[in-house]
């Protein structure tokens, strides 16, 4: 095993090459060992280099209505009034801590998406 920091993109690629090579080897190992060692150091190299961002509030509500097939109506339901969602997903009303909470539970939808700063037109 000859594990050492991921400090650069060659240091990542061979990480990475290495990765797939032992990538079925079995937990208790030697190689299981240096796998698990590895995912780390890559997913921490990746974290650091490759930041994802959280998405977009209103954004993630209407993916998350597509993925499971709601209407404005269906929204409505969980959050009020139709007309409210309507505001809500045109980003022209904010939404509350309550349907924060609500949207979170219906749609499982983390809070840490729900609650970010956006720009209301």
């Amino acid at each position: 095993m000859n594990i050492r920091p991921i400090k650069s993109e060659k240091d990542y690629q061979l990480a990475l090459e290495r990765l797939e090579l032992i990538f079925d080897a079995k937990k208790g190992t030697e190689k299981g060992d240096e796998l698990e060692i590895l995912s780390i150091l890559i997913d921490n190299y990746e974290s650091e280099n490759f930041p994802i961002e959280m998405p977009d509030p209103i954004e993630a509500i209407k993916f998350r209505m597509e993925q499971l097939g709601m209407k404005q109506k269906d929204l409505a339901e969980v959050v009020g009034f139709k007309s409210r969602v309507s505001e809500i997903l045109n980003k022209k009303r904010k939404l509350t801590l309550e349907m924060i909470r609500r949207i979170s539970s219906s749609l499982h939808i983390p809070t840490d998406v729900l609650i970010q700063e956006y720009v209301i037109k």
